[in-house]
């Protein structure tokens, strides 16, 4: 990260760092904005809040934050979620597949940083062009995963998709790659934990009134040590306070 910095600023000068800067400030305000307007909306159709989830999840999100990857915590979230009263079969199904498709985090970065690397490099978008980048980016976006760096390689996939836009454009938001991939794990992380809570009132695979419970900290949850996720509830793992 230092030295794509320090190439960055070396041949384009440090006036190059106020941009990234901007685009960090960018990219967090438009994930903070989908997790609170889109996320919310969403939790609270299916009548949960957000907020309360996020707090529920607060350890898990500051592991995201220091990791920048959403892997880490895989087994944590899928436990807490069962704990929270959605069926193991839903939360099986629904996080493990959403961490390989349903990555809202990628897709907003992918938008932005095509967007920032066309304005770098003076390069005119169509509409037509603005529509393939939102289409490539919704199927570049399936597949990656949680681990720190990878986006690097879909944006590549993604700026291959528009000729006139150079590849090596990517060069130019490295240096950020890693502070913008936090708020990308985070948004992801959210995104897929709402997802499932959908999926399960959907489905009717949820309590609600444990999950409320739980939201509301009246029913807390506590680790298990090394026991598996799926014996987490069964076995005693987790007890009410």
């Amino acid at each position: 990260m230092l030295g794509a910095i320090a190439f960055t600023t070396g041949k384009y000068g440090v006036a190059s760092l106020k941009q990234l800067g901007l685009l960090v400030i960018v990219f967090y305000a438009s994930c903070i904005a989908f997790v609170v307007i889109v996320l919310g909306a969403v939790m609270k159709l299916a009548g949960f809040s957000v907020f309360k989830l996020i707090r529920y999840l607060r350890e898990e999100l500051l592991i995201v934050l220091g990791t920048a990857s959403s892997d880490a915590v895989l087994p944590q979230v899928m436990r807490k979620l069962e704990w929270m009263g959605v069926k193991d079969s839903t939360v099986g199904l629904v996080i493990p597949t959403g961490y390989s498709f349903n990555l809202d985090g990628f897709s907003i970065y992918l938008t932005l940083a095509v967007l920032f690397i066309a304005q770098a490099t003076n390069t005119p978008l169509s509409v037509h062009d603005l529509i393939v980048v939102l289409l490539v980016s919704l199927v570049t976006s399936k597949g990656a995963h949680g681990i720190p760096g990878s986006a690097i390689v879909i944006l590549a996939a993604t700026l291959s998709a528009i000729p006139a836009l150079p590849v090596l454009g990517l060069v130019l938001i490295l240096p950020v790659d890693w502070f913008v991939g936090i708020a990308r794990a985070l948004t992801n992380l959210l995104g897929n934990c709402v997802a499932t809570i959908v999926v399960a009132v959907w489905e009717h695979d949820i309590d609600r009134a444990r999950a409320q419970r739980v939201l509301n900290e009246e029913l807390r949850y506590v680790p298990a040590g090394d026991e598996s996720p799926r014996g987490a509830i069964s076995d005693g793992g987790a007890h009410a306070l």
